[in-house]
């Protein structure tokens, strides 16, 4: 006698159903943890979704991966305590509560008590629970939600405070320095996850340019040529530029050094770029300044030398805005550096490296030994040299950049 149903025709839904049918008459679930009580434990506790938002298909798929090695190990003979969980913490909470109620940060505890923010912010964390324990036993996923975790629970939080006190006094905490997304009216840094809300990006055009930097201590040698050599950086962000502590070049790109003209200055240089983006940085074969047809717009060119990147990694440029020096580690910066990310799809080949702005700049100059753009303020703290109301900070006054 078969242990399943004959069926004439595949209908998915209806299997579904049935099984589900199955294993809630059966209690199939709660058996699987009873009839293996002493054996040795597997526990899962689930990374918590926020329910105060729907459950989308990515969910399910990783739902479903999750359940699969916790069924597996259940096989394996295992008791397999799975505990369900809500995050219950977030800024996107909280702006959907302030959004709701018609009040900022700066109303709460005054237009609104402390206490009732928080109440409000609890309620509407779970707004969605029972859409999301419909789905639970809809795909089948087996997990406790009669007695989850809940992140906003006083225990909750104090077994977190306990976990960096355990880490704080074995010295693995420090202090250091992170990029990330900041919200000035929040407050506070925003994860990935919140950047990625709807309304958080729009489509804009943006000013890019192409600096030149001069190497200090040419080697003739290196470049075949006793004139100032400068490196030319392209950047979509110049407003970073005052931060700059690096340049970035790919050790495995092809490079030249180019004799052309400065073509605000009509002043004869010698530059570097890469060798696969000349075509897009200059116009035409080289000829004097003064005979240029249009001197705004072409910019002639001739190519004393190749070298690999490898080469220029290593080198000291000049400051090319000499406001103020790093606090910490001064001779380390201005200098060449690796970085795998460079590519000659776009700009000059050499990447302009602000370590306080950018997640990839801080990466690589930490890799490099680089040092940040940072200066002590008025009370001795290190900051960045521009604030986020976008101003020099302290005794380089006050003015916009």
């Amino acid at each position: 006698m078969s242990l399943f149903k004959q069926r004439k025709e595949l209908n998915l839904s209806e299997i579904a159903d049935s099984v589900l049918e199955k294993w809630k008459k059966n209690n199939t679930f709660k058996e699987s943890l009873s009839n293996r009580e002493g054996n040795k434990p597997f526990v899962f506790f689930e990374g918590p979704p926020s329910s105060n938002g729907l459950p989308g298909i990515h969910h399910v798929m990783g739902r479903t991966i999750k359940d699969v090695f916790c069924r597996f190990k259940t096989l394996q003979g295992f008791q397999v305590n799975r505990k369900a969980g809500w995050d219950t913490h977030g800024l996107p909470v909280e702006l959907g509560v302030e959004k709701e109620l018609g009040i900022t940060k700066e109303d709460i505890g005054v237009k609104i008590s402390i206490e009732d923010y928080n109440a409000a912010c609890k309620k509407a964390v779970m707004k969605y629970t029972n859409v999301w324990n419909d789905l639970t036993s809809k795909m089948g996923y087996w997990v406790d939600t009669e007695d989850p975790y809940v992140t906003y629970e006083n225990k909750y939080m104090e077994s977190v405070w306990w976990i960096l006190k355990q880490a704080f006094d074995k010295g693995l905490i420090y202090k250091g320095y992170s990029v990330q997304p900041y919200s000035p009216m929040a407050g506070t840094g925003l994860s990935s996850h919140e950047i990625n809300q709807p309304g958080c990006y729009k489509n804009v055009k943006d000013t890019s340019i192409t600096a030149q930097f001069r190497i200090k201590n040419n080697n003739a040698s290196v470049f075949g040529v006793k004139e100032n050599v400068y490196l030319l950086a392209w950047t979509t962000t110049p407003w970073t530029l005052p931060s700059n502590t690096a340049l970035a070049v790919n050790n495995n790109v092809d490079y030249v050094v180019v004799k052309t003209h400065n073509q605000y200055t009509g002043e004869e240089v010698v530059v570097v770029t890469a060798e696969k983006l000349l075509k897009k940085v200059f116009s035409s074969p080289y000829v004097a300044f003064e005979d240029l047809k249009d001197k705004e717009k072409q910019i002639s060119y001739e190519v004393i030398k190749k070298v690999k990147g490898k080469v220029l990694v290593g080198l000291f440029y000049h400051q090319l805005m000499p406001l103020v020096q790093p606090a910490e580690f001064p001779e380390k910066a201005f200098r060449v550096i690796h970085g795998e990310f460079v590519s000659v799809e776009e700009g000059t080949g050499i990447v302009h490296i602000a370590p306080t702005f950018g997640a990839d700049d801080a990466k690589v100059a930490i890799n490099a030994g680089v040092p940040p753009m940072l200066i002590k303020n008025s009370t001795g703290e290190l900051v960045p040299l521009v604030n986020l109301k976008g101003a020099f900070v302290d005794g380089l006054g006050s003015s916009q950049w």
